[in-house]
């Protein structure tokens, strides 16, 4: 559905953020996109979604197709009418509108008519119950958790083939993100939604997801299906925090621990 081919995006004309960064989206599967923090993943969401130009990032090489279209030259008003929803990091609700408004903000750039969007609105409903008992209350007074779901279900009333999550479970309470993450298997499932996860919970964007990506410094440097990448030695140390042994590493052992990541030599 979705193809990354050899990107590379450079910032205020000096910085080269992503390089030469490859990957995707098979239709109606979850697509787990991992790395630490500024490795990149962000700045490969803006790209897809017509947002890069906006933070002062320019394609300098590569391309974005999506369902055969190429979409990496197209504003962001087009590329959600194609059917690709973000859902970005922070969650962005519009604080002051009420929970319903903003779910019906969603369905703006949707042409198919009030009974369509009325009856989308509805089913949507029925994944957020919590949404429902606080239709008329201001966005701004949810909680975290019940914010998020505000803001998927608000990408998800523009009907999109293809939803892209940016850290869904910051900030949450663990019991609040084991809740968005089933919804988004059951989203996933039940809506026949691709979705492509950027996700510093590793364990759980691997449980939930077919497939992963993982970036260091700008690059893609490993993938594979998800069970795989549960099973790899150094994804499980250095993303799921298991260690094969417990003895008190010295500092000689933490600079060889850190230059073994296969993937870097």
């Amino acid at each position: 559905m979705l193809q990354v081919n050899n990107l590379e995006v450079v910032y205020n004309d000096i910085v080269l953020v992503l390089r030469g960064v490859s990957l995707e989206v098979p239709e109606a599967k979850i697509v787990a996109f991992l790395g630490s923090n500024g490795a990149g993943k962000s700045t490969t969401l803006r790209v897809i979604s017509g947002l890069l130009s906006y933070e002062d990032g320019e394609i300098k090489k590569g391309s974005v197709v999506f369902e055969n279209q190429r979409i990496h030259e197209m504003e962001p008003q087009e590329i959600v009418r194609l059917g690709i929803t973000q859902v970005p990091e922070g969650r962005r609700i519009f604080a002051e509108l009420t929970v319903e408004e903003n779910i019906r903000v969603g369905a703006h750039t949707r042409k198919d008519g009030r009974f369509e969007i009325g009856r989308d609105y509805e089913r949507l409903l029925t994944y957020f119950p919590r949404l429902r008992e606080r239709l008329r209350l201001q966005a701004g007074f949810l909680s975290g958790g019940e914010q998020q779901m505000l803001a998927i279900a608000r990408a998800l009333m523009a009907r999109p083939s293809l939803m892209m999550l940016d850290e869904p479970s910051l900030g949450l309470a663990p019991l609040l993100v084991n809740e968005i993450f089933e919804i988004i298997r059951k989203i996933n499932q039940e809506e026949r939604v691709s979705i492509l996860l950027v996700e510093q919970n590793a364990f759980m964007a691997l449980d939930v997801s077919d497939y992963g990506y993982i970036m260091e410094n700008g690059k893609i440097v490993l993938d594979g299906p998800s069970g795989m990448l549960m099973e790899n030695e150094d994804v499980k140390e250095f993303y799921l925090g298991i260690k094969e042994d417990d003895h008190r590493k010295s500092f000689a052992d933490i600079k060889h621990y850190k230059r073994r990541k296969r993937w870097l030599s």
